[in-house]
């Protein structure tokens, strides 16, 4: 069974740090890309940032791009986003991703989502 866990949600204070964790488990065969996205209270879904398999393919958003940092360890199947600088705007509803690509088919996964909070 494909399961997703986040963890390290909160409530800081802007200026303030979080890091997030995702572990993947059940992925027999394999995974591509995993990444982070976020959504705020009546906002879509948004990429935050990915990384490929071989961790040199990171792919971060320009609203966080000097600020958040994400890494895997593929033995542990593990996504860490590390986040600095947080900014109330940065308050949603961070999702885990887990995309896998099979014969040309797109295959997303998701984690329950973990909250964060900034406050001014």
């Amino acid at each position: 069974q494909v399961q997703l866990v986040e963890s390290g949600g909160g409530l800081v204070q802007a200026g303030g740090s979080l890091r997030l964790s995702c572990v993947a488990s059940g992925f027999g065969f394999g995974i591509d890309v995993m990444g982070w996205y976020r959504q705020a209270p009546g906002k879509q879904r948004d990429l935050v940032a990915s990384i490929g398999v071989g961790g040199d393919s990171a792919n971060i958003a320009d609203s966080v791009k000097d600020r958040f940092t994400i890494s895997r360890d593929n033995g542990k199947n593990t996504v860490y986003l590390q986040m600095n600088v947080l900014k109330p705007e940065d308050t949603a509803v961070y999702y885990c991703n887990v995309r896998n690509i099979r014969y040309g088919e797109v295959y997303d996964y998701w984690g329950q989502g973990t909250q964060v909070t900034v406050s001014s």
